[in-house]
């Protein structure tokens, strides 16, 4: 039983540890508007963040440069 109860317990270290190692580096992302008026564009994490703020954001009209805090 004691044998169980220890490989159980590696078990979920090890499981906790690879999805730590795993985080996706989040910041909240935002642009100028056309009135240089900052839009807020929420939390972005990983290629998402990575992708807007190498893209910029699109509105349908123009594409504004986006920034992402302590990014």
């Amino acid at each position: 039983m004691n044998m169980m109860k220890t490989t159980v317990a590696l078990l979920a270290l090890g499981l906790v540890t690879l999805t730590a190692c795993k985080k996706e580096e989040c910041h909240e992302c935002h642009y100028e508007n056309a009135n240089n008026e900052e839009v807020e564009l929420g939390e972005k994490c990983g290629d998402e963040l990575e992708n807007l703020e190498k893209d910029g954001y699109s509105d349908g009209t123009n594409v504004y440069e986006v920034h992402c805090h302590e990014h």
